[in-house]
């Protein structure tokens, strides 16, 4: 069985206000075999979508190689933005070894309370998934359940939108479609991507993620 091992901590600066909250990146970040076009970084998979949906919302001119200016490019786009990344499993089994989410197994979760504790300035999760078993916000679920601390809903449209209070603040999260290809599926059967395609015949999923992403990252949402 595969140790899906997380192969970076949090990564949150003093001004943080914002947390990037997913599960574990693909398996080889963990066993180091990356490709040419990867980042050694947080959400550094040339398969996955975040950076490059930033790269469209704030016109970022980002690299996407191996290379240590792919990772200060990144490092430097967070300290501007005031995002930080916690993804909230810190390991997990796999009989497969893949990505998913459905496969892993005895999943070690990262104490996101205690860490909204430790950076009074962080106010919102944004979760790269929605509330499906083992992604990010399934497990906050579970966090919260345990600690007996109540999860508002906000609006419950996607990206849907919560609340709860934490280390005596109150903490906003939006559960985002993930940016990964896997998701195309559940995008598609969308109405609302449904009628933009209809409208526009070039419109793809990845507009459909850039303008959800937009909403919650630059229109205040």
């Amino acid at each position: 069985m595969f140790h899906h091992i997380h192969p970076y901590p949090p990564y949150i600066l003093p001004d943080t206000k914002r947390l990037i909250v997913g599960t574990l990146p693909p398996p080889r970040f963990t066993t180091g075999e990356l490709n040419a076009q990867d980042v050694d970084f947080c959400y550094g998979s040339s398969n996955g979508m975040l950076w490059k949906i930033w790269d469209r919302l704030y016109d970022s001119n980002l690299v996407y190689e191996n290379t240590h200016f792919a990772i200060e490019q990144r490092k430097a786009f967070l300290k501007r933005e005031k995002i930080g990344i916690c993804d909230i499993v810190g390991a997990a089994y796999r009989d497969k070894i893949d990505a998913s989410d459905l496969g892993m197994q005895q999943p070690e979760l990262r104490d996101l309370l205690e860490i909204l504790e430790q950076h009074p300035k962080v106010d919102t999760l944004i979760f790269t998934g929605g509330s499906s078993k083992n992604g990010p916000e399934y497990f906050l679920r579970k966090l919260l359940k345990k600690a007996a601390i109540p999860l508002e809903c906000i609006d419950d449209q996607v990206p849907r939108k919560h609340q709860f209070v934490c280390a005596g603040r109150v903490i906003t999260t939006h559960s985002l479609t993930a940016p990964s290809g896997t998701a195309n599926r559940a995008i598609g059967s969308m109405a609302a991507y449904k009628e933009a395609k209809a409208q526009d015949p070039r419109y793809t999923t990845f507009d459909f993620r850039v303008e959800q992403y937009g909403r919650v990252f630059r229109g205040g949402a």
